[in-house]
Order: C-alpha cells, then sequence, then structure tokens
C-alpha cells in the first residue's frame, strides 16, 4: 500500500472502556436516515490519510484496551446482538437458511443465559443475511421475531452486472421482505477517481431500495490504498448510505483495523458535519471472539457508545458466533466444549 500524506487532523480522542450495556436491542429501531447531500468535491478531494499514523494506531489497540470476566461476556452478549448471521454459499438451501434463522432466534443456549443472569432478556442477533434466492424463506421463518432480513444484491460479490439488472434485483428482494439491502460499489469507479459515478450508482440503489436500509460494500481489498477507501466511503454516504462496509467477505482481504479506523475516521467527520449517524459494518475474517472485542473497542473510542448498538454496527459474520458461544461456556463452567456443539446450521 502507498504511503499518503498526513491528513490534518491528528488526534485521538480515546472515550473510556465503560462495558457495554448488554440490553436487547430494539427491533428494528433505526436512527433517523442518511438523505444524502449533493456531492462535493472539495471535500472528497481533501481527504488525506497518514498511513504511518494509523498502522501505530491499530498496532497499539490490542495492548491498550482489554476486558476480562464479568466484563468480557458483557461486551460479548452485545457483540451477539450486532451480528448479521450470514450463509452466502454456493450450496445454501431453504434448510439451511431456516436452521440459520432459528440460531438467529435464539443464538445462545437457555442454560448459559441462566448462568449469566441474562435468561429474561431478549438475546437476538442483529439480522440475517442471505442471497435474494432465500430472502422469502428468511422472512417467513423470522416472522414475529422483529429479527430484519438482508439481502446482498447488485451482483454481488464482483457487482459486473448491468445496472438495470442490480436495480431490479434490489427491488425484488425489498418486495420479498428484505429490509436490508446490502449492495456492492462498482471498483473501477474508485480506482478511476470517477467520484460522479459512484454517487450516481449509490443513490439509485438508495432510491430504489425504498424503504430498505442500504449497506454499501466497498470490497475494501480490492480499492489499493487507505485514501481510496476513505474517499469511497465519503462518498457513499453522500449518497445516502445508512451504513458503510467493509467486504463482501470473497477478496483476499477483507476487514482489517486499519481500513476500520480510515472508515470510522469518514463516519465520524459525516457526522460532525452533517448531523448525520451513518453505520459501519465490518465482514470477512471476523472469526474470534476476541477479534470482535477489538472491533467493538475501536468503535467506542472512535464514535463513541451509540455505535456500539445495532442500529449503527453491525459484523457480517458466520462462525464468530460459535466462538462467542464457546467463551460465553467457558466463563460459565471453566471448560471450553468441542467446536462442533456449536455448529449454526
Amino acid at each position: 500500500m502507498e504511503q499518503e500524506r498526513p491528513a490534518p487532523r491528528g488526534t485521538v480522542v480515546a472515550l473510556g472502556t465503560r462495558p457495554a450495556d448488554p440490553a436487547p436491542p430494539p427491533a428494528p429501531n433505526h436512527p433517523p436516515r442518511n438523505e444524502a447531500m449533493p456531492l462535493d468535491l472539495g471535500w472528497v478531494n481533501a481527504v488525506r490519510v497518514n498511513l504511518s499514523a494509523v498502522e501505530r494506531r491499530a498496532a497499539t489497540l490490542p495492548g491498550r484496551r482489554t476486558v476480562k470476566k464479568d466484563a468480557q461476556a458483557a461486551w460479548l452478549l452485545k457483540a451477539v446482538t450486532c451480528i448479521d448471521l450470514t450463509t452466502l454459499s454456493g450450496d445454501d438451501t431453504a434448510g439451511r437458511v431456516r436452521r440459520l434463522c432459528g440460531k438467529a432466534r435464539q443464538p445462545i443456549r437457555a442454560d448459559l443465559l441462566e448462568a449469566l443472569g441474562m435468561a429474561d432478556r431478549r438475546i437476538v442477533t442483529g439480522a440475517v443475511c442471505v442471497y435474494h434466492r432465500f430472502v422469502a424463506t428468511a422472512v417467513d421463518a423470522l416472522e414475529g421475531t422483529g429479527i430484519p432480513v438482508a439481502a446482498v444484491s447488485t451482483g454481488f460479490p464482483a457487482g459486473l452486472i448491468p445496472h438495470d439488472l442490480k436495480l431490479k434485483e434490489i427491488e425484488a428482494s425489498v418486495a420479498d421482505g428484505a429490509a436490508e439491502i446490502d449492495i456492492v460499489i462498482t471498483r473501477e469507479h474508485v480506482l478511476s477517481a470517477n467520484w460522479q459515478a459512484l454517487y450516481d450508482e449509490v443513490r439509485d440503489f438508495r432510491a430504489a431500495a425504498g424503504p430498505a436500509h442500504v449497506k454499501a460494500i466497498l470490497a475494501t481489498g480490492e480499492l489499493r490504498t487507505l485514501r481510496n477507501i476513505a474517499r469511497a466511503s465519503l462518498v457513499a454516504m453522500m449518497a445516502g448510505a445508512d451504513f458503510i462496509k467493509t467486504s463482501t467477505g470473497k477478496e483476499k482481504t477483507n476487514a482489517t483495523i486499519p481500513v476500520s479506523l480510515a472508515m470510522l475516521r469518514m463516519i465520524r467527520e459525516y457526522h460532525d458535519r452533517t448531523g448525520i449517524r451513518v453505520g459501519y459494518k465490518p465482514a470477512g475474517g471476523i472469526s474470534a471472539a476476541k477479534d470482535v472485542l477489538l472491533y467493538q473497542m475501536l468503535m467506542k473510542e472512535e464514535l463513541g457508545r451509540p455505535w456500539l448498538e445495532p442500529d449503527l454496527f453491525r459484523i457480517g459474520a458466520s462462525s464468530l458466533l460459535s466462538d462467542i458461544e464457546r467463551q460465553l461456556e467457558h466463563h460459565v463452567t471453566g471448560r471450553y466444549s468441542a467446536f462442533h456443539r456449536h455448529a449454526l446450521a
């Protein structure tokens, strides 16, 4: 990755490490939507990223921020409520999707919740994320739970189908009941610095989604530089994205702490200038409980307590939930169980 010029803004404000309240999420209760703004190329072109400063900040995070015992269990329960429980495999079936939805409804075993003093709390995942083919199946399986269904769309994962077909796919998923649409941008627009084309594309996706919230997947592992990632994040937010998301999970490099830091700083700057809170979703490669704790700490420090809730923070994952449940069982019993005992589907 190329060295990039330092940004004018270089201070980092630590926001503390008070354990997150493990109260269940409202279902679903989003903040005011990002209604978009005109494309401001002056703002976009002024974005710079200090690569060495980002790397230093990312390297120090694990050693400075740790939680243990009851506090860690609370943070992990909060993480469960922010997971977009995902299956995006070529061999998906309706049966697998229904089993995944069953896990979304009760992600943590009842005996563990009782031992943790949480038996009376509603702990569910933030959403279930599937291909369009299985949206109606997931909506039916989750009826009455308030758990939204997210559909990956716009020619996921490459996003190289014709634009009109992308819009039709979004509309079809919304018609089938998807409350959230995870769209993929055209990477070429970023790599060629065609910000107007990227803006217009995301605006069209936002319009096609109607009431459904839009998560813009940047495929950060294919954008080459942190500066490209930061600028693409900003343009997607200007165009009305409700969330910005790192990856499809299909790239060679998916969510990382440095990439997340660059994206979170743009969310913070967008909020400072517009007053609008845009959500964040790291996806791909987050499979261990210790990893999700780092992302939670980063969210808390960079954006503050509101961004620890599922209306502004989601984690795209499949196997992560299994490891969280194993860690909670270890907290309760002092023993680790076999991983296969926590299979999702």
